[in-house]
């Protein structure tokens, strides 16, 4: 099937007018030359690929730390449903134990692959590495030191979904933790109180991606500059940001994007089961939230997560003035990237999976398609 007379969000990363195939459920030519009679007319919509949140714990009130299939696959239909067609579920600071069932969960939704749903491409394991300083929403009773052993044998148990584990590297052995962990997976910066030199050894040792930049970690110190700027400088480094309006002010979001540039941002959701869900009372690894005009709390006040979905993330970072180019980019192509999964998804490019969005030029009346078959 041919669909003509689109703008289209290319592999080089620019709109291009014109015509594309879907074969088979992949992409087929891109830009042809020639273009059968009966293609689908568009009419000058925009398409763009399946949006990929790489840091999303839940929506419409299940949570992937809840070890639930049924709740995970509500999950996959409500991201599916709003332009996320592929994700990686981000666990909590929690026992072994239960992240174990979480995951095994996580792994038959990718081998069954239902269709109609998002595609489950990996796992952000967020916790319990981290420090008790900057534990945000995550349960300080299961805060752990870096422990290699007890996540190898969490990312066998899976069949190595692990695509990012979470870390903060001013802990004791957290140096030889990325190192080792680096050959495995995506080890990224994340609910630290880390100085500039910790943290600049951790990216030097292998880390390559800063979860929820800004949020649980140092703010920028011209003295003590900490973090940010450890990863700003180490261009293998990308960063998260979650775009909800909320979390973090307009201005900061654009800095981000000024600082690491179009190619090293990431939109992510960092939704929790309240996503999808109206005002009132949920629960976050052990905890109680509170949802209240869209952003999620625990009862100390604390910042707990998000409500938006990452398509929405989108739309936001377009309207608080991130170049089109650049916010497409961050939501698509960049995500599949710290996934590993930049050759099946991410891009509208030949061979690839058909996993597309037809919208209007300003994001809204989306229509969305998974290996060539619309939701």
């Amino acid at each position: 099937m041919f669909y003509k007379n689109a703008r289209i969000f290319c592999s080089d990363f620019q709109f291009h007018t014109g015509a594309f195939e879907v074969k088979d459920g992949k992409f087929g030519a891109i830009l042809p030359q020639e273009v059968p009679a009966d293609a689908i007319d568009l009419q000058g919509a925009t398409v763009i690929p399946g949006l990929i949140d790489v840091h999303v714990h839940g929506n419409s009130n299940a949570d992937f730390s809840d070890g639930d299939y049924e709740g995970l696959k509500k999950m996959a239909a409500y991201f599916a449903a709003n332009g996320i067609t592929s994700f990686a579920p981000a666990s909590m600071t929690l026992p072994y134990e239960v992240l174990e069932k979480a995951f095994a969960n996580a792994k038959r939704l990718a081998d069954e692959a239902p269709e109609g749903h998002a595609r489950l491409m990996g796992i952000q394991m967020e916790g319990p590495y981290f420090s008790m300083k900057k534990k945000g929403a995550q349960n300080g009773d299961y805060l752990k030191n870096p422990d290699f052993e007890g996540f190898k044998k969490l990312y066998d148990s899976c069949g190595g979904l692990i695509r990012i584990v979470d870390v903060a590297p001013e802990l004791p052995g957290a140096a030889a933790f990325v190192e080792k962990a680096s050959k495995l997976c995506t080890v990224s910066v994340a609910h630290t109180d880390s100085d500039y030199d910790h943290a600049k050894e951790a990216f030097s040792r292998g880390a390559t991606h800063l979860t929820h930049l800004y949020n649980a970690m140092p703010p920028i110190h011209h003295r003590d500059p900490g973090v940010i700027p450890a990863a700003a400088e180490n261009a293998s480094v990308r960063a998260e940001i979650i775009c909800d309006g909320l979390h973090i002010h307009p201005a900061s979001v654009r800095l981000a994007f000024a600082i690491f540039g179009g190619e090293r941002m990431i939109l992510v959701s960092d939704a929790l089961r309240c996503c999808g869900m109206p005002d009132g009372e949920y629960e976050l690894g052990g905890q109680k939230v509170y949802l209240s005009g869209g952003i999620a709390k625990l009862s100390s006040g604390t910042i707990a997560g998000a409500a938006a979905n990452l398509y929405e993330c989108l739309q936001n970072a377009i309207l608080f003035g991130i170049n089109e180019t650049d916010a497409v980019r961050a939501a698509t192509y960049n995500p599949a990237c710290t996934l590993g999964v930049q050759d099946k998804v991410g891009s509208i490019a030949t061979g690839k999976l058909a996993d597309f969005i037809i919208c209007r030029s300003d994001y809204t009346g989306r229509r969305v398609f998974i290996g060539g078959k619309e939701i």
